[in-house]
């Protein structure tokens, strides 16, 4: 089967992209539908205990994000902006590995200071090119305490708003109720409809929840440039995968049960570490550069929850797959599932409405 970088494009109206989050987390809209027909319904979040089966697993991915954005200003008074990118890359000396902008003309051994607190500093160690560079903090501590005191949760760049200084309803809401393992920079969006209220309801149905960890990346925003899809150097992940949720992985699998993603990244997980062991689920942790699209094979996933992606995106394909595993129709039908969530006003991406694939 052949694809194209063309075959998962769509028109989207800028308006429907979200720029915050619904007024009320579970009170986002949910479209489900079932495979292989995919005809669409139309339901609210806080429906999905009467949409799942009793005996469901739902696997959560438990990264935080990291407030990863910050500002720094050199001695010659010029901004430069920051992304930490990653807190699994950190060197065993202490330094970052971040992404800097309008640091062209900075050179190594510089020192820039941050913005909103000018003791602290980071020392200029090596350019990795494209942006990317290795930075040691001065004076040096954790990672975690100098950024909650200087940064910010770095919004994804289609939300076209300034979050410097930080936005109390960012700070709150780009963060699923249960994160639980800093070091994403970038939320796992289908995680943000559920409530503490929600998810107790779920369990008083008799559902099953078992959590993995994916530190999303920079990397998930990064657009496929190449028409042959195929042919695209998919970013790396670091995920973890514990012993208890294996076992509730596999117990599931061995009653017959059903294993629902909240999330791509949790498909990731789950997939990737099947692949590697002949379809079983072990406990494993290490980085993944799973790439899933037309035809993709699903040793684990049984249904999906997941937002609404843009248009020519790993995540996009990876969804296609789902909706036709193994086979070629899954690209026109979840393109035709977008083609009715444009018609019907679905909010799209980190903020926006989610959808329930059956």
């Amino acid at each position: 089967m052949t694809i194209r970088l063309s075959d998962f494009n769509y028109e989207l109206p800028e308006r429907l992209i979200a720029q915050h989050p619904a007024a009320q987390r579970e009170k986002s809209r949910l479209m489900t539908f079932t495979r292989p027909d995919c005809t669409p319904s139309e339901h609210c979040f806080d429906e999905l205990p009467s949409l799942l089966r009793d005996d469901d697993l739902l696997v959560f991915n438990d990264t935080r994000v990291i407030p990863a954005k910050f500002a720094c200003r050199r001695q010659t008074g010029g901004v430069v902006e920051g992304l930490f990118l990653n807190v699994q890359k950190i060197h065993e000396d202490g330094n970052w590995c971040v992404l800097l902008k309008n640091a062209k003309r900075c050179r190594i051994g510089e020192q820039i200071a941050f913005d909103n607190d000018p003791q602290q500093a980071l020392e200029l160690v090596e350019n990795l090119g494209g942006g990317k560079w290795i930075v040691a903090p001065t004076p040096s501590g954790s990672v975690e305490e100098i950024l909650s005191k200087v940064g910010a949760v770095p919004l994804p760049p289609y939300i076209r708003r300034e979050n410097l200084p930080r936005s109390p309803e960012d700070q709150q809401r780009y963060q699923t109720v249960y994160a639980k393992n800093p070091g994403a920079v970038a939320a796992p969006t289908a995680g943000l409809h559920f409530t503490d209220t929600l998810l107790q309801q779920l369990r008083e149905k008799g559902i099953e929840f078992a959590n993995v960890t994916l530190h999303v990346g920079l990397g998930t925003f990064e657009p496929v440039k190449i028409d042959d899809p195929t042919q695209h150097d998919m970013h790396s992940e670091y995920y973890e995968l514990s012993e208890s949720a294996a076992e509730a992985i596999n117990r599931a699998k061995s009653q017959s049960r059903r294993i629902v993603a909240v999330g791509t990244t949790s498909v990731r997980v789950i997939e990737s570490v099947a692949a590697a062991n002949d379809g079983k689920i072990v406990p494993a942790a290490g980085d993944t550069k799973l790439f899933l699209y037309p035809p993709g094979k699903f040793h684990v996933t049984g249904a999906l929850i997941t937002n609404f992606h843009l248009p020519a995106s790993t995540l996009l394909m990876l969804v296609a797959a789902f909706c036709d595993p193994g086979g070629k129709a899954g690209t026109e039908r979840i393109l035709s599932i977008y083609r009715h969530a444009v018609q019907n006003e679905y909010r799209f991406f980190s903020y926006g409405d989610a959808m329930f694939i059956e």
